[in-house]
């Protein structure tokens, strides 16, 4: 899989993913948190299948 997603998109999933499992053991503790794995993986990979079917491309750096 090749990187489609820039810096500042990869931060924000990451964020995101991290706040949303963290409402499986505080907050309302519930299992919809576990919903977070997928923004955290993907920002931690670089790539989002999403964004590679819709032909998106967030990242400045020139796929080879």
């Amino acid at each position: 899989m090749s990187r489609n997603e820039g810096t500042i998109d990869r931060a924000l999933r990451v964020i995101l993913g991290l706040v949303l499992l963290s409402l499986v053991f505080i907050g309302p503790q519930t299992w919809w948190g576990l919903i977070g794995l997928v923004p955290l993986v993907t920002g931690l990979m670089g790539s989002c299948p999403v964004y590679s079917m819709l032909g998106v491309n967030t990242c400045a750096l020139k796929n080879k």
